[in-house]
């Protein structure tokens, strides 16, 4: 709340221009500005520890609250950010395929197309299944099963891949790849912090 000069009594007053009281005050604030500066510090080191840490620190400073987040609350948050990555990727392949659909032909090309769409579309939405079944691992502090979990939503993205391999002349278009590359990097970077998770875990 903040007070107005007429809301201050002559008691609010005098603690006000009292030194000491500033002091505090002072210190109070400044205690507070070096827990912010710790909390950096602390997903800096967390993030050192992964293989993509300049991706780890851009994801985690986008979510406020990774600020004031244990390792737990950061892989949660890094999870999350892998599932909202797999979504969008599974949103562009449901539109592409409505595209392929509508122009589709009787050729061998046009259906062996629709149904490679249709295939990496049902192995993103296999691989968000995956990162919720993740969310729970976590909160059980299961980090093997966490770990399988994670492991398992990357390779449903390199089966999307691997899909358009099995047809001859049907190229892996570009967009699949840095999506496919981007969601593997995120999937990474949780794997990391999980990892940090289960060595503080046999340490305890």
């Amino acid at each position: 709340m903040i007070f107005t000069p007429k809301q201050l009594n002559k008691s609010q007053m005098d603690k006000l221009s009292n030194p000491l009281f500033l002091l505090v005050l002072l210190i109070f604030i400044n205690s507070k500005i070096q827990v912010i500066q710790g909390d950096d510090e602390f997903i800096k080191k967390t993030c050192n520890n992964t293989q993509y840490s300049d991706l780890c620190i851009s994801s985690l400073k986008s979510y406020p609250l990774s600020s004031n987040s244990d390792l737990k609350g950061l892989a949660i948050i890094m999870v999350n950010v892998a599932m909202v990555n797999a979504s969008e990727t599974y949103a562009y392949l449901s539109s592409q395929l409505q595209v392929i659909s509508s122009n589709i032909s009787s050729n061998n090309r046009d259906t062996n197309m629709k149904k490679v769409y249709q295939l990496c579309a049902s192995l993103y939405s296999y691989a968000n299944e995956s990162l919720n079944s993740t969310l729970q691992d976590l909160s059980l502090e299961d980090y093997d099963y966490a770990t399988i979990e994670v492991m398992g939503a990357s390779d449903y993205s390199n089966s999307c891949h691997n899909a358009f391999n099995r047809y001859h002349g049907m190229d892996y278009p570009m967009v699949l790849k840095v999506r496919e590359d981007g969601f593997k990097h995120i999937c990474a970077v949780i794997l990391g912090i999980v990892d940090q998770l289960y060595s503080i875990d046999n340490h305890s």
